[in-house]
């Protein structure tokens, strides 16, 4: 793990262990209402691992704080700039793409800015949100596909695509792609 990474795994470790005792809640109680095992609740708090995306959209959910409030700096006045190069590595494809987190707001309505690169041959595989979540996409260089329901849709430079994210859906390149995504999660802690 880079400096920037166990910075980031320790930040997120250190939210995750004050949301679950600000409710009063065990590691059990946390496992259960987010369905994450135990034993990765207490590697996350320690700040020992990088967990991927799918597990931190489960924990953010179950403590009903919102992914942003996980990754990002506190912020402290109306407005956040995210410099270049500084967002939130939340995932690393098998191939070297990146999803960044680059902007968020606070719960009850999430809106989350991501900055999305597949390397060829990639594929991201994305579990379902909770229920309501839409996301919008617009490929910015490459070509995708994006899988949703079943359904395949085949996107090139400027093509944008607005779906359900509360279904299984993965976005997938042969020869490497990179897209700016949307996500937006009402109702988080409600």
């Amino acid at each position: 793990m880079d400096d920037a990474s166990r910075l980031l795994a320790q930040t997120i470790g250190s939210r995750v262990r004050s949301a679950r005792q600000s409710r009063g809640w065990t590691l059990d109680q946390l496992a259960e209402a987010s369905g994450v095992s135990r034993r990765m609740i207490v590697n996350v708090e320690k700040g020992g691992t990088s967990p991927g995306v799918a597990i931190l959209l489960s924990l953010s959910d179950a403590l009903g704080i919102g992914l942003p409030a996980l990754v990002e700096p506190p912020q402290r006045a109306v407005a956040k700039v995210t410099r270049a190069g500084k967002g939130a590595v939340l995932s690393r494809g098998e191939n070297g793409g990146e999803g960044i987190l680059v902007a968020g707001t606070q719960p009850p309505d999430v809106l989350e800015l991501w900055d999305w690169t597949l390397a060829p041959g990639e594929r991201h595989d994305s579990e379902a949100h909770s229920a309501g979540t839409k996301e919008l996409l617009q490929v910015q260089s490459g070509a995708m596909t994006v899988e949703v329901a079943g359904e395949a849709y085949e996107l090139a430079v400027g093509d944008a695509l607005a779906f359900d994210g509360d279904i299984v859906h993965a976005y997938v390149s042969d020869d490497g792609a990179r897209f700016i995504l949307t996500v937006f999660e009402p109702g988080v802690g409600s």
